[in-house]
């Protein structure tokens, strides 16, 4: 059994992170970035589907891409971010399962688009959950967010519709001067229930 992570690792990762949407003139190095990729794939999905497809953006021309999607109240925040990561699911995910989930035929519980669906939005949502616990894990700050025009932007990424956008989430060097205070979460009494 390995140690339990160091209070100091911990409270990096849950207890003094906050979603934030400013950043340091700070650019993220490609070998972040896969290394983002790397701890994120490793998100447990049903049967190790890993719907999940990333764009990083940070140049000038995918951001120009990405800024007519955006919500008016999310444009700038989102466009002087050093980096964006579009997350997608792939609506045809279960091919790759021969692959990765081998000795298993499964082809048959993906036959319905509800469940094809279902499976590959909660999957891909496992995934961004993991994304951003490895940006705060390798010191990014991570701001996600859903307010953009979903059919917009796929048609600007993903013109042919076979990767649906979920979720866009701003990562960078995190400028903490007047970051807000957490919101008020549930008690555990309020939330858990022990049987």
């Amino acid at each position: 059994m390995t140690a339990p992570l160091a209070a100091e690792a911990l409270d990096q990762i849950f207890g003094t992170a906050r979603s934030n949407h400013r950043f340091q003139d700070r650019a993220v190095s490609d070998a972040t970035i896969r290394t983002l990729y790397e701890l994120a794939k490793l998100a447990p999905t049903g049967f190790n589907a890993q719907p999940a497809r990333y764009v990083f953006i940070r140049s000038e021309a995918g951001k120009a891409r990405l800024a007519p999607a955006l919500s008016g109240s999310n444009r700038e925040k989102t466009l002087a971010a050093p980096l964006n990561a579009i997350v997608a699911w792939d609506s045809r995910f279960f091919e790759h399962l021969p692959a990765l989930l081998p000795g298993r035929d499964v082809s048959a519980f993906f036959v319905e688009e509800a469940r094809i669906r279902s499976a590959g939005t909660f999957n891909a949502a496992l995934q961004a959950a993991f994304l951003i616990v490895a940006a705060r894990a390798v010191g990014l700050d991570a701001g996600p967010m859903t307010g953009f025009d979903a059919a917009a932007l796929d048609r600007a990424f993903f013109p042919d519709g076979r990767l649906r956008s979920l979720l866009v989430l701003n990562l960078g060097y995190g400028d903490r001067r007047d970051i807000r205070e957490r919101g008020p979460r549930l008690a555990f009494e309020d939330a858990v229930q022990i049987v």
